[in-house]
């Protein structure tokens, strides 16, 4: 007797650039029976860096839990793009406005045609100048290799990310990554991990080109981070003078298997100042699996 149950789980590529590349997610629908215990293995045996349960909410439209193959965590920005784009474009949202809940709280979502948005809090920046030295080491860059009059700053919309940038995109294809010194200094500032971007595109309808190393979460390099993007728009809008309400992110395009991404953050000002940040992009289903647990 087969005393296995069987999850169906949607393998959808968020933050696609021109319906290429992105970042995947798994998305299990209707997991409002699943233990965290089932939740995690599933996600263990689906075995891509985040896969989002969606389940009934009294507090908001969807209630969303994220896990890691290794734990649960509170939020994750692909993930959310990746369902919402599925669950809109499956038309079980028929609105542009929508809402998640999460182990953290509440956040809005916007639907916009094809994209997906999610709210960010607005920034709250530490300056860690003093570690300076310890996190060129770890990138194995020197004090040449930073923009100038550019500080390096942790940026938390949600969650930290150590902002750092750099000043060409030579420089930046170029990081050899110490993932041990990373992760030491990821936990000892209770980072995600590290965005390092610059300003310098080949395509001038975009803003920076951007990596993202977080191995203290299992993730040496990711092709698409929502939660990161928030951060970053925030830093170019507050610490580099990028006045613009709209930036457009692109990552992904340096990993030992490129896979470019597209994310676009929307920035709501009062008198200048950030009030309200909206991260997203577009998904695509990709495949279907089926899961026994």
């Amino acid at each position: 007797m087969d005393n296995f149950q069987k999850i169906e789980v949607q393998i959808i590529n968020a933050f696609v650039d021109n319906n290429k590349g992105g970042n995947p997610a798994g998305v299990v629908l209707n997991a409002d029976k699943l233990s965290n215990e089932q939740k995690l293995s599933v996600a263990k045996k689906v075995g891509l860096s985040e896969t989002a349960f969606v389940s009934k909410s009294k507090l908001a439209d969807f209630k969303l839990d994220f896990f890691t193959p290794t734990r649960q965590i509170a939020h994750c920005g692909h993930a959310t793009i990746a369902t919402f784009s599925y669950l809109a474009q499956s038309e079980l949202i028929k609105s542009q406005s929508s809402s998640k809940e999460t182990i953290d709280g509440t956040r809005e979502i916007l639907i916009q045609g094809d994209l997906a948005f999610m709210e960010q809090k607005p920034p709250i920046y530490l300056d860690i100048q003093g570690r300076k030295e310890k996190i060129l080491k770890s990138l194995g860059l020197t004090e040449k290799d930073i923009l100038a009059n550019a500080p390096i700053s942790i940026v938390n919309t949600g969650n930290a990310f150590a902002i750092i940038p750099v000043a060409s995109d030579e420089i930046l294809k170029n990081i050899i990554p110490d993932f041990d010194l990373i992760k030491e200094i990821s936990e000892e500032f209770d980072l995600i991990g590290y965005y390092v971007f610059c300003t310098q595109t080949k395509n001038a309808e975009r803003d920076v080109n951007t990596r993202m190393f977080a191995p203290r979460y299992g993730i040496e390099e990711e092709a698409g981070t929502g939660m990161a993007a928030g951060p970053l728009a925030c830093y170019l809008f507050d610490i580099l003078g990028l006045k613009k309400d709209r930036v457009l992110i692109q990552q992904g395009w340096f990993m030992e298997q490129p896979s470019p991404s597209l994310i676009i953050v929307d920035l709501s000002l009062d008198n200048g100042k950030i009030t309200k940040i909206m991260a997203g992009g577009k998904g695509i289903l990709m495949t279907s699996l089926t899961v026994k647990i």
